[in-house]
C-alpha cells in the first residue's frame, strides 16, 4: 500500500502539486488522469522518486520516504518495477536480454536462475519463444509485454506505469490493460498507472484518481464516475460522444 499526505512539489518558484492525499492499495489497479499540465506526470514522478517533493510524505506500507535510511531506499528501488511511455527497451539487446538487464544489476542469481525467471516471466506475458529476438523485430504489443515482462522480473511490490497504451490501436490496448489488471491482482501489486486513455478508465479503473491544477479534484471507481456530478471530471471524462451516451444510459438504467 502506498499513501500520500499533503504532497507539495514545485519548480522555479512555480507550485505545481498543491497538497495531494490519497492511497493505493495492493491488488488493485489505481489511475491517475487529468489535463496536460495537471500534475499527474509530476506526481508519479515523485512517488517513484524522480522528484523529491517539498512537502508532504510518502509511506510505502508503513515506510516514509523522508525517514528512510540508504539502504532502505536502495532496497525500495528495487521493490519498483516501471513501465514506460515508449517501453524504453534496447535495442541492441534481445528479448531475453532485456528482461534479465535488472537480475543481472541488481542481484547475484547465477545465470540459470535468471534465465529461468524470465523464462517464467515472458510466460505470463504470453511470449514464450520469443526469448532470441531483437525488439526491432517486435510489434508495439509486444514490446510492451517485453516491458511488462522485465517491469516484474524483480517480483515487484509496486509497479507504475506511465501511459502504457500510448501509441497501441484500441484492441492491443485492451489487451495490455486486461494484462496488467491480472499481474496486479495474481500477485498482489500496488499498481499506479499514469493515463489518458479513457477505455482504461473505463474498463480496469478500480481507484481513480483525478488532478486539476495539481490538486485531486475527484477520487473514486470506474462505476463510481459515471454518477458523479463533479463538472470538471464529467467534462473531461465525457468529452466524446461515445461516452456521453454511455453514461446516459447507465444514469437512466439506475433511475
Amino acid at each position: 500500500m502506498i499513501k500520500v499526505k499533503n504532497l507539495h512539489k514545485g519548480f522555479g518558484g512555480v507550485e505545481i502539486l498543491k497538497g495531494i492525499s490519497t492511497t493505493f492499495e495492493p491488488g488493485k489497479t489505481n489511475l491517475i488522469i487529468g489535463q496536460s499540465g495537471s500534475g499527474k506526470t509530476v506526481f508519479l514522478k515523485s512517488l517513484i522518486g524522480l522528484h523529491t517533493p517539498e512537502k508532504g510524505v510518502i509511506e510505502f506500507d508503513g515506510n516514509v520516504n523522508i525517514e528512510m535510511s540508504i539502504e532502505q531506499q536502495r532496497q525500495l528501488r528495487q521493490e519498483i518495477g516501471m513501465v514506460f511511455q515508449g517501453s524504453a527497451l534496447f535495442d541492441s539487446q534481445t528479448v531475453e536480454e532485456n528482461v534479465m538487464f535488472p537480475l543481472k544489476m541488481f542481484t547475484k542469481q547465477s545465470d540459470k536462475e535468471m534465465l529461468e525467471r524470465a523464462n517464467f516471466v515472458l510466460k505470463r506475458v504470453d511470449l514464450v519463444g520469443s526469448n532470441k529476438k531483437f525488439v526491432t523485430e517486435l510489434s508495439g504489443g509486444m514490446q510492451k509485454r517485453v516491458a511488462i515482462a522485465r517491469a516484474i522480473v524483480m517480483k515487484p511490490k509496486y509497479l507504475f506505469c506511465d501511459e502504457p497504451n500510448s501509441g497501441l490501436d484500441p484492441q492491443t490496448a485492451i489487451i495490455i490493460d486486461n494484462l496488467i489488471k491480472e499481474i496486479t491482482e495474481e500477485f498482489k501489486i500496488t499498481t499506479v498507472i499514469n493515463t489518458h486513455d479513457m477505455n482504461s478508465v473505463m474498463e480496469i479503473g478500480e481507484k481513480i484518481i483525478f488532478l486539476k491544477d495539481g490538486k485531486k479534484a475527484w477520487e473514486g471507481s470506474n462505476k463510481e464516475i459515471f454518477k458523479t456530478d463533479n463538472e470538471a471530471v464529467v467534462n473531461f471524462v465525457y468529452s466524446s460522444n461515445l461516452f456521453k451516451k454511455v453514461r446516459e444510459a447507465y444514469l437512466n438504467e439506475k433511475k
